[in-house]
């Protein structure tokens, strides 16, 4: 069933109410925080959520307006049509490939998953051999440990970032490798560099 305007308002308020203190919103806070004059404006909107399904509260009791979860299912759907682009199909190069019949949505949760991650735009071309440009857009997983062979964020003797291959070297070293070969690799004890995050993804605009 379809939510009004209002209706997702309140059900908004409702859900951000809960999650801020703990505890649902009396009839008269609703009223206050979105502004309505008359408590019977709020009964009339609670029980046709209700009724659509999309709120849900204990009989005869106080404080116990929850949103359902026809709610939340609606939200993640809301978050991913602002957040996601339509992925339409596959494209070789060369022979041609049929879009989806079905097109689904992609978003930057996909690269992601349930990671903690950041974006930063590159200045500079030390990685140019990875294709990686001056002006992308990096994906990176906020981390302090690091693999060999992963393309890190680090930080060198405790103020400069760069953003290098780590590699282990004997005697203790780390080496931070550029993919740019007139550049030399940085090769400092372990001690001075702090992995600060680990690219895992790439983005570009042409235009």
């Amino acid at each position: 069933m379809v939510l009004t305007k209002r209706q997702r308002e309140v059900l908004d308020f409702i859900a951000e109410f809960l999650r801020e203190r703990g505890y649902s919103p009396s009839f008269q806070e609703i009223a206050s925080g979105m502004g309505l004059n008359s408590l019977a404006t709020v009964h009339k909107h609670i029980s046709t959520l209700e009724r659509k399904g999309f709120l849900r509260r204990g009989y005869n009791q106080s404080r116990s307006l929850e949103p359902a979860p026809k709610y939340w299912q609606l939200s993640r759907q809301a978050r991913a049509e602002r957040a996601g682009l339509p992925l339409l199909g596959r494209i070789a190069a060369g022979k041609p490939v049929e879009t989806l019949q079905h097109p689904e949505t992609i978003s930057l949760r996909d690269f992601a998953g349930q990671k903690n991650v950041f974006v930063l735009q590159v200045k500079g071309d030390s990685m140019r051999e990875e294709h990686i440009l001056d002006g992308d857009l990096l994906i990176v997983e906020k981390t302090s440990q690091a693999e060999p062979g992963d393309m890190v964020l680090a930080r060198v003797g405790g103020s400069a970032n760069t953003l290098q291959r780590y590699d282990q070297e004997p005697n203790g070293r780390v080496r931070l490798q550029p993919a740019n070969a007139p550049m030399k690799a940085i090769l400092v004890p372990a001690k001075d560099v702090a992995i600060q995050g680990r690219v895992i993804g790439v983005l570009r605009r042409y235009r």
